[in-house]
This record gives C-alpha cells, structure tokens and sequence, in this order.
C-alpha cells in the first residue's frame, strides 16, 4: 500500500506537504500545479485515506483567453481560480487548456466535464457541446442552446452605477466599453453598453455624445478618455466598463489638468485588487468572479450524478463598492 512518502519521494515535495496537500490544508502556500500533481501521483500509486476521493473525475477547463491575456485580466484569472480551488477540496482532476493551444480539442476528448470561461461563437459551442454534455459556460449566455449559463446581472449593475451617479448630481456621464469578437469574426454585443443606452434613453440623459469603445485596457482607457477632452467632450463623470479602463482614463484626466473626482468623477467596473491603491481609490462594480467560478463548478460536478439534468441560467449579482472617485455635484 501506497504511503505518504512513496508521494513525496515522486512528488519531489516534503512528507508535510503531502499530507497538508491531501487534507486540504488552505494555509500552505502551494501552487495549484504542485497540488495537482500530488493528488494526481497519490492517485497513480493507489494511496487512499480513510474518506471516500474523487480524483477519478476529470475536469476540463476552457479558457478563451491566452495565457499573457488571462494574466493582465484579473477578472478571468479569479473565475478560473473559483473553479481550481473547488477541484484540489474536492480532489478532482483538471484538465486546463486555452483556445490558443493548437491542440485544446485533442486535451479535452477525455473529460467528464468541462467548464467553459468567455464568449464563444455557434459553431464552438455545437463542438464544445459534442465534446461533453456536462457542459457549464461562464460569463456569457447562450439563450439558444440547451446548456447552463452563468453570467453577470449586468442589467442592475449597470443601473445601479448610472443611479449613484445621477443621484450626485451628474447629468452628463460617459461610458468608456470595449469590443470583444468570437471566433467567427462577430462582434459580441456587451450587456453593459447595452444597459447604459437603455438607462439614458429612459432618463433623457445624452448616451451618443460621451459614448466611446475600444478594447479592455489601460492604453485603451487611457486614449479614450483623451479623445473625449480633446474633442471637447467633457463629462462630469465616467462610467468605465472595467477597471483597466477606468485606470487608464484617470491618468489620461489627470495629464489634462483635471482633477478625479473635483471635475471629473470615475466609476470603474469588476473591483480588481488595484482600485485600493491607486489615487484616488477608484469606486467600482464589484464582479463576484471567484464566487461564479465556485457555484458553477459546483453545479456541475453535482449534476453528473444525476439521471437527467435540466439547464438553469444564473445571473451573479454585483455590488456598488464605493471609494474616493465620485464627488456629489448636486449642490453645484
């Protein structure tokens, strides 16, 4: 039989880490690579404990980022991070790949689920749903496919960000968006512009005017909210539809000679762990990334037990995290 330190010895790794690895020991500080390869060797060498594993389940994880772009978007980083930390407490094995990988079809044939984070065209999603049925796609819907999705209430979030704004006072806002594309070559539709146009059409606030897109960055934000102020353009506040975004229109406001939040005030969007520290503290929509991560990959383990599962939509909600760059003008 199989000990602890037969794993260690392959592992590479101290007989404590093992052990602390296979108790689900949340205060080592061990990478996720190195947690797997514990629990898949222990598996190998047949190691059991006296509660019942599950590393005999094989979980595909589908990333539509590269790995360099997950890694300057913390917001895919942390959904990816929901659904790893729930597989090494409930030993499950991964199986991660990136569309970038020319071989990702090939790695996933021998799944028994597989979580899908991002957008994915029609013709992706009839090839990811004959890969495996126990499918869950994350952050997008897929209102014309028989498959769970989870997503982001963006519609409140939205709502919510245009209310706090227009209750200080602020009547021209701006929306900084940026442009995402499937693998087809289409454009995918961003609830949060969507959402923004819907709001001011409702409130007969100017959504055309302060309306600018790009792509998901700084630079991007950055030259944006240039374009906006040399155009004469000026908003009272900005609705930005990230956080990078947001970052990156606060320097451009400053490098104006423009103050955040005396003439300009910032709302930014996911609640990365940079708005803390940046000056000023940007107030954001905090996306619950980690947490849609968890409930979806929880479902879905859950659900290959079942004889037959029925497709549910999840909407996250998100929370108005107030900081230092809004200002109430309303007094003015």
């Amino acid at each position: 039989m199989a000990t602890i330190k037969d794993i260690a010895d392959r592992a590479g790794v101290s007989m404590a880490a093992v052990s602390r690895i296979l108790n689900n020991d949340a205060g080592l500080k061990a990478s996720v690579e190195t947690r797997q390869r514990v629990i898949e060797i222990a598996k190998e060498l047949g190691y059991t404990k006296s509660r019942k594993t599950k590393a005999s389940f094989r979980l595909g994880i589908l990333q539509w980022f590269s790995v360099e772009q997950e890694m300057k978007d913390n917001y895919y980083l942390m959904v990816r991070k929901g659904i790893e930390d729930f597989c090494i407490k409930n030993y499950i094995q991964v199986i991660r790949a990136f569309k970038t990988d020319a071989n990702w079809e090939e790695q996933l044939q021998v799944v028994d689920g597989l979580m899908c984070i991002g957008k994915f065209s029609e013709k992706e999603i009839d090839k990811l749903m004959k890969i495996s049925s126990n499918i869950v796609f994350l952050d997008m819907t897929v209102d014309e496919y028989e498959v769970t999705t989870y997503s982001l209430d963006f519609r409140k979030a939205v709502y919510d960000a245009m209310d706090y704004l227009v209750d200080k006072g602020h009547q021209k806002i701006a929306f900084l968006g940026g442009q995402e594309y499937l693998e087809n070559g289409d454009l995918f539709i961003d609830d949060r512009k969507k959402y923004y146009q819907k709001y001011c059409k409702h409130h007969e606030l100017d959504g055309d005017t302060y309306l600018k897109e790009g792509i998901y960055s700084t630079e991007s934000g950055y030259e944006m909210m240039g374009e906006l102020i040399e155009e004469g353009k000026i908003p009272t506040a900005v609705f930005a539809a990230s956080d990078l975004i947001a970052i990156g229109a606060i320097k451009s406001i400053q490098e104006h000679d423009l103050r955040v939040p005396e003439d300009i005030s910032v709302i930014g969007f996911d609640d990365v762990d940079m708005c803390k520290f940046i000056t000023p503290a940007l107030t954001t929509i905090h996306a619950p990334a980690y947490d849609m991560g968890q409930y979806a990959v929880n479902f879905l383990f859950a659900s290959s037990n079942l004889m037959r599962v029925t497709p549910i939509r999840v909407k996250m909600p998100c929370k108005l995290v107030e900081r230092e760059s809004c200002m109430d003008i309303s007094g003015k």
